[in-house]
């Protein structure tokens, strides 16, 4: 198969099927990308993905984004984000029409509230199996952890913007382990 038809197809059906938004096609793309093809490692995985989150925009696109341009450059960046976002597009022009006309009833109410815990819980699961390649190894480990909890309670509790906490985050590794 062409590599770009490739490239292509494979974020057509994480965009397909990511139901939820950018960070919830997160697990079927680690899938896609790390199992299923071996584009990536999953310690390149985790390194995009920790670069795309200090980024502005969508992550779904800034990963489509970044393998597609590891794999092919320019050409394969067009591939791997229109195939991310051409599912959700086509689905969206279909779906606008039908949900303001039902919006209001209370069986799309119900679907939509039970839609939210499987996000959450497709989220877990993926910060469960990425973790151990996100932390390094020996005792250098609490360290990072410590980093880890405390990016997410400054953001959580102090309500600092993620894209600070990510840089101050990065400052303190950097410091910490360039040692």
């Amino acid at each position: 198969m062409n590599n770009l038809l490739h490239i292509f197809l494979t974020f057509a059906k994480v965009g397909l099927f990511g139901y939820g938004g950018g960070p919830s096609m997160i697990p079927l793309m680690q899938q896609e990308v790390v199992e299923v093809n071996r584009w990536l490692s999953a310690q390149e995985f985790i390194d995009a993905l920790a670069l795309g989150n200090a980024l502005p925009g969508p992550i779904a696109t800034k990963m489509s984004a970044y393998v597609g341009y590891k794999l092919s450059g320019l050409p394969g960046v067009m591939a791997g984000v229109s195939g991310t976002i051409l599912p959700s597009l086509v689905a969206m022009l279909a779906l606008v029409a039908v949900f303001f006309r039902f919006k209001d009833l209370p069986q799309v109410e119900a679907a939509l509230r039970a839609v939210r815990p499987a996000v959450v819980a497709l989220l877990v699961w993926t910060a469960y199996t990425l973790l151990p390649q996100a932390l390094p190894q020996g005792a250098r480990s609490w360290d990072a952890a410590l980093i880890g909890l405390g990016t997410f309670a400054v953001v959580a509790f102090l309500d600092v913007h993620p894209a600070i906490a990510l840089l101050g985050a990065g400052a303190l590794g950097l410091f910490l382990y360039s040692r």
